[in-house]
């Protein structure tokens, strides 16, 4: 009797699917961000999402199907950034505001890298159909809700990415020991350049 009460007593937890797969995305973002989509296996998401690697198939088929998830989830979370930023009442320019909503996405270098592992995906029949449709989708957004010019769109774009490769590259490495590196990044990141070089060597920056 007393184990029985003892056992009711203890309430059971289990993580609902939706979380669970939050999760795992969240993990796949930065194992794909890091290693590539070639690089990556859903072993290597498993492991970092602290699932089995049958989970991660049971839940997604497929790794192209795993990357096309989190290719969406990367567009979607970029996408949220911009409007809540877009919304804001503030006297800083639209412009402006969006670019400093892009660079607080540093922090998840992940994402921005898994992006630009889609981009360079272009020739693959799914991969690259859904990596420019979200390029294209960032463009119409800059120029119906924003109400940016194509051109000012286009140099948006190029900011951006210009960022992006900065992150890939890894050029904060030579922050310190490079001056052009040094020079580059400060003219592309005049006010957040702690977010580029990282927690581990931002202060003072």
């Amino acid at each position: 009797m007393s184990s029985m009460s003892t056992t009711a007593a203890v309430p059971t937890t289990r993580m609902a699917s939706d979380e669970r797969r939050a999760l795992v995305l969240e993990a796949a973002t930065g194992v794909f961000g890091q290693r590539g989509y070639a690089g990556t296996t859903t072993d290597q998401v498993a492991t970092a999402a602290g699932v089995s690697q049958p989970y991660v198939v049971r839940m997604f088929g497929t790794k192209e199907k795993l990357f096309l998830a989190v290719l969406h989830r990367a567009l979607d979370v970029l996408m949220a950034a911009f409007r809540r930023s877009l919304a804001e009442k503030s006297a800083i320019p639209v412009h402006d505001r969006l670019g400093l909503a892009y660079a607080d996405l540093l922090t998840d270098r992940g994402l921005l890298l898994s992006l630009m592992h889609g981009f360079v995906l272009g020739s693959d029949p799914e991969i690259g159909k859904t990596a420019r449709e979200g390029f294209l989708e960032v463009y119409n957004f800059l120029k119906v809700d924003v109400g940016m010019t194509p051109a000012e769109a286009s140099d948006f774009l190029a900011h951006g990415m210009m960022l992006n490769t900065l992150v890939g590259l890894r050029m904060t490495d030579d922050y310190d020991t490079n001056p052009d590196a040094r020079e580059l990044l400060e003219t592309a990141m005049p006010t957040k350049l702690g977010l580029l070089r990282g927690p581990t060597n931002s202060e003072g920056a």
